[in-house]
């Protein structure tokens, strides 16, 4: 097939009685002979626009980071809140709608989103999210009683909940081998830089007395949804969807504006459609239930389980309730202070991960990285349970110890097993799902935990972190026995080896059909 034409559309069935096997064979070596440095020189288009889609994720931790900041903004609990012990708090029920509201709305997007991405494509799904975002945020800002700012935040949560779905299936469906682990581990940046900016803008405007002190922060984030928007014309569509559709000469398109060459957009399109027919025999379809037949189930499984051990493990209770915790120890402006350095410690922690997480692995990061968090979060606890005012700052600090290590562990490393573990032909479902099911527990935390921490109620503070940590062993023993380390796989790899039923410690030194094959299509090419 000659790329460098537009012919016309046919069938992928077709494209596959002419698919050039060793081309795709060879395909797949490629991505075990090139390095991180030289797949970034060769694809410079392809990381731009997975920075692209790591930005639209940023709206998803800006709103959420957004209601749980407001909660520790003095003006945000005198108009939605009432006086209690020459305070102001929000009512508990109130509390937990908006936090859980957006996270439970976002479960209805993720499966939404993963739906309809399948129908219409990965750009037009981004296209109708912007547009329920812009609607929420509206909401958001004009609000002046607790069920229309609870409507804004309920909308929005539909519009995040689509943009995770939608930006992780994305990258890693044109991320190269050599950069899937970096860049969807990268994507987790999003997730602080958003705080990061929640955290900044309520610094400068937290402390004001009137409404601005936290509408500036609902305000900030039309600038980053406008970045989005003006960004989405020139995305394009991803090559996968594409194919699976039969749309072969837009594919073609597609890997060119990528930044691929015509002999590399050749081998490419070979690669992706014999990976996808390769996997047509182990799915009957592509719909949710098919994620749950045969193999598949299990890379569902080891798919979701590392997000769902995010939420099992405090990152809700740290990342929304942690400046109304500072509070209870230092000013409200220190508070905010130590808001900014937990969300810069969160950055740097992340970026780290970026230097590791193939280095050591995924399965490594998440079980090592989990075990020190269990540990953190125990002696938090502890601190708290003490009560003195050293001890409780011992606690603030071990906070921030959390935040660094959850990045550089857990909090990147379960986006990359998330986009690659899953099969192709169902990962924007599979990712839908994890996220809806990391968000119904997001959602159960966001209700419980008002009433567990909150001085009116339990006050049990930071002693909340021994519920976690309790939670923390139980994922601890999960992730020792079931996760593998699919770190350097190619996708036609991973395929083969759930297929096949390799386990989990096997993973890492399994020997594939595929590498086989595509190191004798290599040794053929270099003798022709």
């Amino acid at each position: 097939m000659a790329v460098d034409e537009a012919p016309v559309e046919k069938g992928n069935t077709h494209y596959l009685e002419n698919v050039d096997e060793q081309a795709a064979h060879i395909a797949n070596q490629d991505d075990h002979d090139i390095t991180a440095i030289q797949a970034l020189r060769k694809n410079p288009t392809t990381v731009l626009w997975c920075a692209y889609a790591i930005w639209i994720l940023v709206l998803n931790s800006f709103e959420n980071q957004a209601a749980g900041s407001a909660l520790g903004i003095p003006q945000f609990r005198k108009d939605f809140g009432y006086a209690f012990g020459g305070d102001y708090v929000l009512p508990a029920d109130w509390q937990g709608a908006f936090s859980g509201g957006p996270v439970a709305s976002a479960v209805f997007g993720s499966f939404a989103a993963g739906w309809i991405a399948d129908k219409i494509g990965r750009k037009l799904t981004y296209a109708i999210c912007f547009l329920f975002s812009v609607i929420g945020i509206t909401l958001e800002v004009v609000a002046t009683n607790s069920p229309i700012f609870f409507g804004g935040k309920f909308v929005n949560g539909f519009a995040i909940g689509g943009f995770i779905s939608v930006s992780f299936t994305y990258i890693g469906e044109i991320a190269p081998t050599a950069l899937r682990g970096i860049l969807s581990s990268a994507a987790a940046i999003a997730f602080t830089f958003g705080p990061f900016l929640v955290a900044l803008i309520q610094k400068g405007e937290g402390s004001k007395t009137t409404r601005w002190a936290y509408r500036s922060i609902f305000v900030a984030q039309y600038g980053v949804l406008a970045i989005g928007v003006a960004g989405w014309p020139f995305m394009p569509e991803s090559p996968w969807w594409l194919l699976s559709k039969g749309k072969e000469a837009k594919a073609a398109n597609a890997l060119r504006k990528l930044g691929y060459t015509p002999e590399d957009v050749e081998k490419r399109m070979a690669a992706i459609v014999l990976t996808l027919e390769e996997v047509k025999r182990e799915t009957e379809g592509a719909s949710f239930l098919e994620c749950f037949r045969k193999s598949n189930l299990r890379r569902t499984m080891i798919s979701i389980a590392p997000l769902s051990i995010q939420a099992l493990s405090g990152v809700f209770f740290v990342s929304a309730y942690s400046t109304y915790y500072y509070q209870s120890v230092y000013s409200s402006d220190m508070s905010f202070i130590l808001q900014i350095v937990q969300q810069v410690l969160s950055l740097i922690g992340n970026v780290c991960s970026w230097f590791i997480i193939d280095r050591i692995g995924r399965r490594n990061s998440q079980f090592y990285g989990l075990l020190l968090l269990t540990v953190i979060l125990v002696v938090t606890a502890a601190l708290a349970t003490v009560g003195s005012l050293p001890a409780l700052k011992g606690s603030c600090a071990l906070i921030l110890l959390y935040c660094f290590v959850y990045n550089v562990t857990i909090g990147a490393t379960a986006f990359t097993i998330l986009t690659e573990s899953s099969t192709s032909r169902l990962r924007v479902k599979t990712i839908a799902i994890g996220n809806a099911l990391q968000n119904g527990i997001f959602t159960m935390w966001s209700f419980v935990i008002p009433f567990v921490f909150n001085p009116d109620k339990a006050a049990l503070g930071g002693k909340t972190c021994f519920i976690f940590a309790g939670l923390a062993v139980f994922c601890l023993i999960y992730l020792w026995f079931c996760q593998p380390e699919t770190a350097g796989r190619t996708y036609e790899e991973l395929d083969e080896m759930f297929i096949k039923g390799v386990p989990a410690r096997e993973f890492k030194t399994y020997v594939t059909d595929a590498q086989l094959r595509g190191e004798q299509a290599k040794e053929i090419q270099r003798g022709s």
